[in-house]
Parts: C-alpha cells; structure tokens; sequence
C-alpha cells in the first residue's frame, strides 16, 4: 500500500511578516550604532520615500500587471514640480517681460491644441479617410511651428535675462501634491496611448516616454536649469541651521532636524499605506486582480478593462511623483543630470520583485531592504577591497588601483546576488500575495 504524502504546509504568512520587520529594526538599530543617529537617519528618509515609489509599482504592477519602467520620468516630474512650488520667487523674472512672452506661448500652444482637437473632428463636416488623416497630421505640423514661434523667443529672452522662471516660494508640501497632480495628468496620457499594447510593448512604450521626458526637463533651462542644479530648496520641517541658531549643536541638529522630516514622511506613507491596504481587501482590489489575471474573462462579466487599468495607471504614478518630490525636498537639490534609470526605475523594480508583488506589506519591507543593501553595499565593499589591496601588496602583487569606482561598481553585483537568491529561495518574494484560500 502505497503511503500519501502528506501535503505541505504553508509557513504562517503574519509570523513571517513579523519576523522580517523584527531582523529590519535590528538591522537598522545596528547600523544606526555604527555610522551614527544622524546617518541612519539619512538612510531612512531616502529608504522611506523609495517604499512610497514602490508602493506606487505595486499599484500598477502587483494589483493590475502593468508593466510601467517610466518610474525614472514620474520621479523627475515631481522634482521639478517642487522646484516650481517652493523654491523662492525670482524677482529677476517676474520684473522683466518673461512673463508676457510666456503668455504668449501658452496662447500659442492653446492655439495648437484648438487645430489639433478640430482636425480630429473633421469627419463631421465630411473628411473622411485618407483626408482626414492627412489633415491631422498638417495640424500637428502647423501647431508646432505656431509653439515654437514663441516659446524658443520666451526661452532665450529667460536664460538671458533672469535666468529661469523661478518658483513660487510656496509650502514645499504643496509642491509635494502638485508633483502628483503632474504625475497622474502625464499618467492617463500615457494611459490612453499605451495601455491597449501588448505587456512587452507597453514596457517598450513607457521607456520611450520616461526619456522624452527626462530629455524636456533636463533641456528646458529657462524652466528648470536644466544641468545647472537647483538649490537649496525649502524643507516643510526646520532644517540643521535652524536648530542651530537656537543652540543646538551641530551634530544634535542634524539628528532633530531628520528625525523631524522622517516623522512627517511617515505620516504621509501610514496614510497612504492604510488607504491603499483598504482598497486592495475590498471589492475594489478584488476587481483589479481579476483583471490581471484574466482581463477577457473580466471583459465578458461588463468590466471596463482598459478604464480600470488606466486608473491603477494614475493612482500608482501618483505615488511616484510625490515620492519624487519627497526625495528632491530632502536632498534640498534638483539636479536633472542625477537621474539614472538603474537608480531609479529598476532598483524599485527589484524592491517589489523581492518584496513580494501584489503585497503592500512585502513591498514595504522589500523598499526598506533593498534600499539600505543598495546604499551600505559601496563602503563594504571599500572596506573589503582596502583589506585584499593590503595583502596583495604584500605579497608583491602590487595595490587595487581604483578602488572607490570599483567599490561603486560593487552595487550591482550585490543587488543582482540579492535577486538571484530571492528568486531562488523565495520566488514569490519575502511577503508574497496571499490568494483567495489564503485570505480566508
């Protein structure tokens, strides 16, 4: 008689999720013990902000299998959405004639999008066709040529004589919302052009665009300096110096000033965190799996597919630009040149793929692993090299030449050693999604 195997048992989903958060905060507290409150510090600002971002992919990806690598791009237009809100008002620009030329410009572009928007609609006074689309494409043509016959004139007449625009001296919060607001009108743009494309060339597609738009913001000086970095910029809490000027000394106000805008930053992630967590267990989140998982079939029950894949679309790019913001307030620089696509679009890719994809607590705790290995992996492997550069000289081999760009180098190596052995041993991620039987 042949013995059944007894069917295998599912380590407890909550007791793991405790004791990964349980080795994160020991991980955290031992690093903050060596490098110091202040640096640990730092590192949490920035690792928060990324579980922002990641939990924006996780919307998109997790929830509704979307694959969107313009991240780099959403993350650029929230920071140059705070750079407009809350860096200082430039008197220079507002005192000249900038602010004319650039009336005009809008006016011109108005003027373009009227064209283009009639063109589209000719086939209700009968041009059809071929004519139709040939008109369209003149419309484009001459809208362009209109736009540009004022905005090159306002640009140069800016770069000249103050610069660039400037900001609004606002509350940088504020430049945090519109970031967003920018980030999701951009989204369903994209959204309506791409989402009917096949997985593969939808990535294709949001590659091509998160470019064109890392290719505007970074060429349009008169706007954002383009290579020239913006700074400093406004922080919604009160920074070092302010600390400073009351007494504090200088490595204390380091510490209140970062722990005071880490306390604001997670504010806005439990936020987040709790609305996201409650739409994904409701009859909404349950929607958008069965889209992602069979979007005929949801087709067929009266779904609108391609509408609810565009609002994942926005909601998640939501969360993307005001992490950019986030990111660039801190920094309290906007650099256009700082952007990388390794940076920032595919270590959030892998901050979801370990977490764990369809999973707000796996992705949080994939953001916060992910991102402190990224940054702790470039002076350990300096430290490692420093000790082989030794022994080699030692033994007459002579010393690592370059050893803090070979060093920097090392990150790569260790983020694709940390995929490799989460697709090994946890493919699903750390946290994975728990299914239907595993939810009840």
């Amino acid at each position: 008689m042949n013995a059944v195997a007894a069917p295998r048992k599912e380590p407890n989903p909550v007791r793991r999720a405790v004791l990964l958060f349980a080795a994160m905060f020991v991980l955290v507290v031992g690093l903050g013990y060596v490098q110091g409150t202040a640096s640990i510090g730092l590192l949490l600002v920035q690792a928060f902000a990324y579980a922002l971002i990641a939990l924006g992919l996780n919307i998109q990806w997790g929830y509704g299998g979307l694959f969107n690598f313009a991240i780099m791009g959403f993350l650029m237009v929230g920071g140059a959405s705070v750079v407009f809100v809350s860096f200082p008002v430039n008197m220079s620009f507002w005192n000249s004639d900038g602010p004319l030329l650039l009336g005009r410009a809008l006016i011109a572009f108005l003027i373009g999008v009227a064209l283009v928007f009639a063109a589209r609609r000719a086939d209700r006074i009968g041009i059809r066709g071929r004519w139709k689309t040939a008109l369209t494409v003149l419309a484009w043509f001459v809208a362009y040529i209109i736009y540009r016959s004022q905005i090159d004139p306002a640009a140069a007449y800016i770069e000249a004589n103050a610069g660039f625009v400037g900001g609004l001296g606002l509350h940088p919060v504020l430049g945090w919302v519109f970031g967003g607001l920018l980030a999701a009108l951009i989204a369903w743009w994209m959204g309506r052009i791409c989402l009917g494309l096949r997985t593969d060339y939808l990535a294709i597609a949001t590659i091509g665009i998160s470019e064109i738009l890392r290719a505007l913001i970074k060429n349009m000086d008169w706007l954002t300096r383009g290579t020239a970095a913006v700074a400093p910029l406004p922080w919604p809490t009160p920074i070092p110096q302010d600390f400073q000027a009351n007494g504090v000394p200088i490595a204390e106000s380091f510490i209140y000033a970062r722990f005071g805008f880490l306390a604001l930053l997670i504010a806005v992630l439990a936020v987040v965190f709790v609305l996201v967590q409650r739409a994904y267990g409701g009859p909404w989140g349950r929607m958008m799996r069965a889209i992602r998982d069979n979007h005929i079939a949801a087709a067929s029950m009266g779904k609108n597919v391609t509408g609810r894949q565009i609002e994942l679309f926005v909601l998640g790019s939501v969360l993307m630009g005001v992490g950019g913001a986030i990111l660039v307030t801190f920094n309290q620089i906007f650099d256009p040149s700082g952007y990388q696509p390794i940076n920032h679009t595919f270590l959030v890719w892998v901050m979801v793929i370990v977490g764990g994809a369809g999973n707000n607590w796996g992705v949080l705790i994939g953001a916060l692993l992910i991102y402190i290995v990224w940054v702790i992996s470039d002076p350990i492997a300096q430290l490692l090299f420093q000790g082989l550069s030794g022994w080699t000289s030692a033994i007459g081999w002579g010393a690592i030449p370059e050893i803090d760009s070979r060093a920097l180098q090392m990150r790569v190596f260790v983020l694709g050693a940390v995929i490799a052995l989460a697709l090994r041993f946890a493919p699903r991620g750390l946290i994975p999604e728990r299914t239907g039987e595993a939810r009840r």
